[in-house]
């Protein structure tokens, strides 16, 4: 009995293990999705309301520079993955090291009519006092919604 019990003591220890290998492996992979120089952009909440559809951004500025122009060529699509509307969407002004949110109306479009969201390009960029040429590639899409937010 007694070699049975170490037995299952060492099963434990050695799960144990792998499960605090996992949890570990879990966070390193997520934080690498936004890294030191990349602009986190994540399509966090549609409402609808009388005039059409308020997306909520979240912008996770992770560098040490703030941007003072960022103006983002966003294309949305239909449920049917078809062309619907194309607009600047100014991001800036965003702080070095923090998150931040804004809030963009699609005004005569419902919430429930838009199937995706594409980044196209980037209009302009400026972080600090230096024009960035590298903004798109900087750009991390994700979405906590149904709607798709690529680049």
């Amino acid at each position: 009995m007694r070699g049975v019990n170490f037995k299952v003591r060492v099963v434990r220890s050695a799960l144990v293990a792998l499960a605090v290998a996992a949890c570990v492996l879990a966070a390193e992979e997520t934080s690498a999705k936004v890294e030191k120089n990349d602009v986190g952009i994540e399509l966090n909440k549609l409402s609808s309301d009388a005039d059409g559809c308020q997306a909520y951004f979240v912008f996770d500025n992770q560098g040490s520079a703030d941007y003072a122009k960022l103006d983002i060529d966003l294309v949305v699509f239909n449920s049917d993955n078809v062309f619907e509307r194309r607009f600047a969407m100014s991001a800036a002004p965003l702080d070095a090291k923090k998150r931040t949110l804004r809030m963009f109306e699609l005004k005569k479009m419902a919430c429930d009519e838009i199937g995706s969201f594409l980044i196209n390009g980037v209009f302009e960029c400026q972080q600090g006092k230096r024009t960035k040429e590298d903004c798109v590639q900087r750009l991390v899409p994700s979405s906590r919604v149904d709607v798709k937010l690529t680049k």
